[in-house]
């Protein structure tokens, strides 16, 4: 590798990028499409600029810009986002994505695509744009909107099906074809690995940074960081996997803790940086005479997109149950594909499998229904008032009643499916850990054992690989031991009424997949007689003996991963942290809409107000214990709380409001010195600064007035006479009609 070269072609694309994106913020447009104009503008396809001396360089940037964006993409995503969005989300998005795959799929038989990058192609197609949509609703002001948070609840969902969507194409382009078989093994491994991969790094990771805790300043935090990303991307490669997968996974878990806010705020420049250069290479392969000859393809698949968005978006929130105009406005605000269509795209390319003329096609889509984006958002509404004026009345109201009537089946299942889920959640969970440790014996401490100590290596095998699985196992059958031990306490008023059925059938699977676990492992080593005298016995007495020590033991294991994984929402409530009674000590940010940010302690009047005391002040590095009243607040401190549960929920939303705008678009950042002539017949002759308005209705500060060669410092009771000059501070636009 040239290193001149490399870096010469860095500092021309990013050179580039600079002025480009420039311009198109200037013009309020999205960043993302100025880059993918600056790649055209550095590529070979474009003649009248120089262009990069060697593509490669730029591949290799951009690689490691995936990486950094799936990292970052997980930071946003976070288990415990995935738990919250609940099955409307995950229905939604796996409608969506199917019914777009599906449409991309024939829309790339009918242009005689082949199988393969058909199935590309429908990837490419079935996943909306979260940077858009974010920008289009900041710009709109919809952010706090019901169907905002509903829409932002399937993009979370589609960000994950995206990375197994990536891991499923990448098995079927390496295999050169679709083998039932072998993709119901590549997805089970995937997910095998996905839930190692979560509960050993979410019972590890969190507590390894608390315990580092005063070491971790932005430096090391960012070293950190991006070297848990790295770490765990190679790991994913080593596993069969891509480094997106393990970028995207250690995003996730890093999510969740308490430690994400700083994370994302430390990683976001190397994610700029590296996420232009991954735009700006999409945008180099953009080829005008490709886009020129394909425009029939580019607008019908544009035509795809929106309609298909629309339709199984609409539909997808129809079924689960949402109102008729929260499901349109989430279907018409999905109408675009965007980051991970490229990402994809680039998967294809890198494997050799996808048609080079595709790729081109797809960008020209995204740009066009990037445009189209925030008029379909706006077009929702009245979409919405023309439907229901002319939907038949007996539809209308069968669309309520399934509203109505999904609302209160969820309400009244809402203790079963939980007993139900809990407990399936944990036979799952469990499974797959003991499985992990039955194939880490096997293959690694068997061999092993057999070199060192041939005669005893069977059985002590067998008893090590029984004993790292009976905590495992014995978790598994506390369902069983706790309908045992309620048994034993209640009264007989208590015995007489109906049983826990959902607590009997879930206790019996769990003995019988734990039965399942013990039989296989001795016969694995032994035979199978042995296996199924042996194993049960086991079990058995296992359950009467050790359930108790051992359900206290599981618990407080059960509860340190909980707590990991709900460690940033712990931390923001407190809930964990009690103190005297019922007070809590809770941890918050305060955001730049904080009412009280700017002001010293003792004018905020929280504690009067709220009844909490603030304890200590994070700003950075530093903190201020027990701080005093002069003392100012400011967005980015971190407050240390003491308040009771009700006090900390009613001060959480005021100290963390945040302001819902891009600083850069503000008009604040376009405020001049001006100089404005009073005429004879302007309304401001015989006014004073205070009485003329110019603050409140323009925006506006007065700070001298020129009368003649003299300048007179404003006052607030200065009179303005005709021919003096104001000179002033504000916003051109805002002042062009004064």
């Amino acid at each position: 590798m040239n290193i001149e070269s490399l870096i010469s072609d860095l500092a021309f694309i990013l050179l580039l990028g600079a002025v480009v994106t420039l311009l198109f913020k200037w013009i309020k447009q999205p960043v993302v499409l100025g880059y993918i104009v600056a790649g055209f503008l550095a590529s070979p396809h474009f003649t009248y600029l120089p262009s990069v001396t060697t593509e490669a360089n730029i591949d290799f940037w951009a690689q490691i810009g995936i990486v950094v964006l799936l990292f970052s993409l997980g930071l946003e995503f976070s288990f415990r986002k995935l738990v919250n969005t609940g099955a409307s989300a995950i229905i939604t998005a796996l409608i969506i994505v199917s019914g777009m795959m599906g449409a991309g799929f024939a829309v790339g038989h009918l242009l005689n695509y082949s199988t393969i990058n058909s199935l590309f192609l429908g990837g490419m197609l079935s996943m909306s744009s979260t940077t858009i949509i974010i920008k289009a609703f900041n710009d709109l002001g919809l952010r706090q909107k019901k169907f905002a948070s509903m829409v932002f609840a399937v993009l979370i969902v589609e960000d994950l099906f995206a990375v197994l969507m990536m891991v499923i194409l990448s098995s079927i382009a390496t295999s050169n074809g679709v083998e039932g078989g072998e993709l119901a093994y590549n997805v089970a491994k995937l997910v095998f690995f996905l839930v190692i991969w979560f509960l050993v790094g979410i019972y590890l990771i969190p507590s390894m940074l608390n315990r580092c805790r005063r070491f971790l300043n932005t430096e090391t935090l960012l070293i950190v960081s991006m070297g848990l990303c790295l770490g765990m991307a190679v790991f994913s490669v080593y596993c069969g996997f891509s480094l997106a997968l393990g970028a995207f996974v250690m995003g996730s878990i890093l999510a969740g803790t308490s430690y994400a806010e700083r994370i994302e705020s430390v990683v976001t420049p190397v994610k700029d940086l590296f996420g232009a250069v991954f735009f700006i290479s999409v945008g180099m392969m953009v080829q005008p005479q490709v886009i020129a000859g394909y425009w029939p393809v580019i607008l019908l698949l544009s035509i795809v997109v929106i309609l298909g968005m629309i339709i199984f978006g609409t539909s997808g929130m129809l079924i689960t149950g949402q109102t008729l105009k929260v499901s349109i406005q989430s279907g018409f605000s999905l109408t675009q594909i965007g980051e991970f269509a490229f990402i994809i795209a680039t998967l294809g390319m890198s494997l050799g499998v996808l048609s080079p003329s595709i790729y081109p096609i797809v960008v020209a889509v995204s740009v066009l229904t990037t445009f189209t984006t925030p008029y379909f958002i706006k077009l929702s509404t009245p979409f919405y008032d023309f439907v229901e004026k002319h939907l038949p009345v007996r539809l209308r109201f069968l669309i309520d009643r399934y509203h109505d009537d999904a609302t209160k089946a969820e309400a009244h299942t809402r203790a079963w499916h939980a007993t139900i889920r809990r407990y399936t959640y944990r036979a799952l969970l469990y499974s797959i850990v003991l499985v992990a440790i039955s194939l880490v014996c096997s293959l690694y401490l068997k061999p092993w054992l057999a070199a060192v100590i041939p005669h005893w290596a069977t059985p002590v095998s067998m008893w090590v690989t029984l004993l790292a699985m009976s905590p495992f196992l014995l978790s598994l059958l506390m369902p069983l031991a706790k309908v045992f031990a309620t048994r034993k306490t209640r009264t007989p008023r208590q015995a007489r009424q109906h049983p826990d059925i959902a607590m009997i059938a879930m206790g019996v699977l769990c003995f019988i997949i734990a039965n399942y676990f013990v039989i296989n492992t001795i016969t694995e080593y032994y035979s199978m007689r042995w296996g199924l005298s042996f194993g049960i016995a086991v079990i058995v007495l296992a359950l009467l003996l050790f359930s108790r020590t051992v359900r206290r033991q599981m618990a407080g294991i059960e509860e340190r991963f909980l707590d990991n994984l709900n460690e940033r929402e712990l931390r923001r409530s407190g809930r964990k942290s009690k103190m005297v009674n019922d007070l809590h000590l809770a941890y918050m940010t305060v955001g730049n809409g904080c009412r009280f940010a700017g002001e010293r302690l003792r004018d905020s009047n929280i504690r009067s107000l709220y009844g909490v005391n603030i304890v200590s002040v994070q700003r950075g590095n530093v903190t201020f214990s027990v701080p005093g009243g002069e003392r100012r607040i400011f967005p980015g401190d971190i407050l240390g709380v003491i308040g009771t549960d009700e006090q900390i929920e009613n001060i959480l939303p005021v100290v963390e409001c945040d302001l819902a705008t891009d600083p850069a678009d503000e008009k604040t950042q376009n405020y001049k010195l001006m100089k404005i002539l009073l005429g004879r017949t302007s309304s401001l002759v015989g006014k004073t600064p205070r009485t003329s308005g110019l603050r409140d209705n323009y925006d506006a500060l007065v700070l001298a007035v020129q009368r003649g060669d003299l300048y007179i410092d404003s006052e607030p009771d200065l009179v303005f006479n005709a021919g003096d000059i104001l000179w002033l501070v504000g916003n051109p636009d805002t002042l062009a009609g004064l």
